[in-house]
């Protein structure tokens, strides 16, 4: 079959080729789905410069189901799905745990489904970790990507005051129609205090941030996004907000399987109570190109390949 495949070269940027694989060979709690779609994550672009060995890109996928998982759990041949592989979903082909997969009812395309895995399993679960939000003020770094708008429509929806920091006006626009309180473009101009933080971008933001919260208020640490490590002061908590909580996120660290979560943001969808932004569909022989996008932030919303 046919997948793309790291190269290894990053002169003058990581690349990938479309090449010749083999078809994936079948854990028993593993179904075959033939990729219909799939949508690229700016964590991806950052694998791409050091790829591991044996990896091949794709963590976000849709299609049909063309063999069924061995063990009997899971979807049956010829059902749409919707799934979150480890790896190599960029392919005409991949290998999906069922337990990383949920059934699409006729009403959900594949490339808006496509957007959904990574960015809405993260949105969904930062939601959790923040527990009871309605009448809680919640500031958000790094809204602009799929996350933010995620997270800001689902949190408002449950009753939350969310201001977003966001460096687009467009985005923020959005933003605010998805329910956004309030729409910075710097953490500096964020109103404080904060009952919870979630801060993905690292470097000067997350202690910025942090300095927003309420006392004993909690940030959630999910990314990293500038690339440039977080210092923290300890005076500047001792008499600034007391006793915060720093709270690292991974979405993976959840006893809920993807494919329970997965579920939830389908239904989310069919009821538009959840709205993916993607900002570029087109054919997956221009991921290349979709990923330079990527690194240069060309792209506002999320990018989806369709395969065939």
């Amino acid at each position: 079959m046919k997948a793309m495949v790291a190269t290894g070269s990053t002169a003058p940027a990581p690349s990938i080729e479309l090449a010749d694989v083999e078809e994936p060979r079948l854990r028993p709690d593993e179904t075959l789905v033939k990729v219909e779609a799939y949508s690229v994550n700016r964590g991806e672009t950052f694998l791409l410069e050091k790829p591991p060995a044996d990896w091949r890109p794709g963590k976000d996928v849709a299609g049909l189901v063309v063999q069924a998982a061995a063990d009997g759990s899971g979807p049956a041949v010829g059902r749409r799905v919707v799934g979150h592989p480890p790896q190599g979903g960029w392919a005409e082909y991949a290998a999906v745990p069922t337990h990383a997969l949920a059934e699409l009812p006729d009403g959900i395309d594949s490339v808006t489904a496509a957007a959904l895995p990574l960015a809405g399993l993260t949105a969904l679960r930062l939601l959790r970790v923040a527990g009871a939000v309605t009448g809680r003020r919640i500031l958000m770094t790094g809204a602009s990507g799929g996350v933010g708008h995620y997270f800001v429509e689902l949190a408002a929806a449950a009753g939350a005051a969310v201001t977003a920091v966001t460096g687009s006006a467009e985005r923020g626009a959005r933003l605010r129609e998805l329910g956004a309180t309030e729409i910075v473009h710097d953490v500096a101009a964020a109103a404080g205090p904060f009952d919870i933080v979630l801060e993905s971008t690292g470097g000067e933001n997350l202690s910025a941030a942090a300095m927003k919260l309420r006392p004993r208020g909690t940030l959630v640490w999910f990314g990293q996004a500038g690339r440039t490590p977080a210092v923290l002061n300890f005076f500047d908590f001792l008499y600034g907000p007391s006793s915060t909580v720093i709270r690292h996120f991974s979405y993976v660290d959840f006893d809920e399987p993807f494919s329970a979560d997965l579920g939830v943001l389908v239904g989310l969808v069919e009821a538009e109570r959840l709205h993916p932004e993607i900002g570029l569909v087109t054919d997956w022989t221009e991921t290349a190109d979709v990923l330079e996008r990527l690194r240069g932030r060309g792209i506002r919303g999320n990018a989806v390949l369709t395969v065939g």
